[in-house]
């Protein structure tokens, strides 16, 4: 494999480690969340961080956490778990260099997509229209890469 692409599979790793620090964050988070008082512990954050309370968006957002259940937080805590696992096992195996796990992640982002292409759509915003682009990218290249291993070997 050429440094180059050695490189941009390292950096690919590395991107899908931080996403799984980031949901382990998430789901360390919504763990402590499970049996607090949601709205109180926002409150006391929004006064912490300085936040205006009068924000139309504030608002909205304390009042979809007043709506969370218990059990909508286990789901959070379940998902974050899982998808975290799913990036660690996709970042380690590419920083190892294992072509198990280029396929992997080919195939893992790839059923995403539709996903993202979904909730851009129902509210588009430019993180979103990022994160799709960057997954779009990603594979693109895995399966460009792939195929050219294919390629070298027959």
């Amino acid at each position: 494999m050429k440094s180059r692409d050695t490189k941009l599979i390292r950096l690919i790793a590395v991107f899908k480690l931080m996403k799984a620090l980031l949901l382990l964050a998430v789901g360390i988070g919504a763990l402590k969340l499970l049996h607090a008082d949601i709205t109180s512990v926002l409150e006391h954050w929004v006064a912490k961080l300085g936040l205006g309370p009068g924000s139309r968006d504030l608002g909205h957002a304390l009042l979809n956490a007043a709506d969370l259940t218990p059990n909508k937080i286990k789901d959070v805590v379940v998902g974050s778990f899982i998808y975290a696992g799913l990036f660690i096992t996709e970042g380690i195996g590419l920083w190892l260099l294992k072509r198990w796990a280029e396929w992997f992640t080919i195939i893992l982002t790839s059923t995403l997509i539709p996903v993202e292409v979904y909730e851009i759509f129902r509210h588009a915003n430019a993180l979103k229209v990022l994160v799709l682009t960057i997954n779009l990218a990603l594979v693109g290249y895995l399966i460009h890469l792939v195929r050219k291993k294919d390629s070298n070997l027959g």
